[in-house]
């Protein structure tokens, strides 16, 4: 006959287990929503319950997969270093969300250029616009629709790839605009030896093809990655000495819940805008 003290120790078990299961399942949630580059980078072990990627691009919450995290090994814990960055602008983020891509409305012969004003300084980028049609054409939208603006790059990566993720409107690596792009120009001439060299700008992905939504990384040295991820963009010289500036900053340890390294670096895109020249 069972004791009520062993069955007060079986309740207490199966409660237990209960726990494990849970946040076992919600783990594996992140990593589906979060695992994008983790197959050519590893995993981290987070406890002794369960195993996830970390994103470096990530996607739409609820919805269907948008720009999703690519998974990168998390950085190792860094000091706190001053923030070199000054205070975001005042105002909110936009909660926009729209069910399918833009119609095409940039001119794909003409040139365009993107230009982030982030609280660290300004980085231009030059876009691929005939290379990536649709994906410029989106962020061309995005812009004009402020979607980018107050948002905060999410994640810093400072081993095995060297990249700073930004474009989610929840800050977290979940968010999108609510729609997918297709993958594009992935055998741009830039991408040798599985490498995509510092100043190259690209989309995040779930690691399936075509679900790039709004979230992208700069490269602010070189990174070993596969061709999977849209390159889209050019960091100008100034650009990459504010990528420099928040590198230097280190990062913060991996989030226990999306495995994000956010930078020490407060990193707040005030206002991003796309022009015709």
């Amino acid at each position: 006959m069972v004791s009520q003290e062993q069955r007060r120790r079986q309740l207490a078990r199966e409660k237990f287990l209960r726990q494990q299961q849970r946040r076992t399942q919600a783990r594996r949630k992140a990593r589906m929503r979060n695992s994008v580059i983790a197959s050519v980078l590893g995993v981290v072990v987070i406890g002794s319950v369960a195993l996830y990627t970390t994103g470096v691009l990530k996607n739409d919450d609820d919805k269907k997969s948008n720009a999703s995290a690519e998974a990168t090994p998390s950085a190792a814990p860094t000091s706190k270093a001053p923030d070199p960055c000054a205070k975001p602008a005042a105002g909110s983020v936009k909660k926009l969300s729209w069910k399918k891509e833009p119609a095409m409305t940039i001119d794909t012969s003409a040139k365009y250029a993107m230009k982030l004003s982030t609280t660290c300084g300004d980085i231009g980028i030059a876009l691929k616009t005939a290379a990536a049609p649709h994906t410029v054409n989106s962020f061309a939208f995005l812009a004009g629709k402020g979607f980018f603006d107050h948002t905060k790059c999410h994640r810093l990566t400072a081993e095995g790839i060297f990249v700073l993720q930004c474009g989610d409107p929840q800050g977290t690596g979940m968010g999108g605009p609510g729609y997918t792009i297709p993958d594009e120009n992935l055998k741009d001439a830039s991408l040798k030896g599985n490498k995509y060299p510092a100043g190259t700008v690209a989309m995040a992905n779930t690691g399936q093809k075509h679900t790039g939504g709004s979230q992208f990384f700069l490269v602010y040295k070189d990174s070993p990655l596969p061709p999977s991820y849209t390159p889209f963009g050019t960091v100008d010289a100034a650009g990459m000495k504010v990528l420099d500036k928040i590198a230097k900053a280190g990062t913060q340890p991996a989030d226990a819940t999306t495995g994000n390294t956010a930078p020490n670096a407060t990193v707040v895109i005030n206002k991003a805008t796309v022009t015709k020249s």
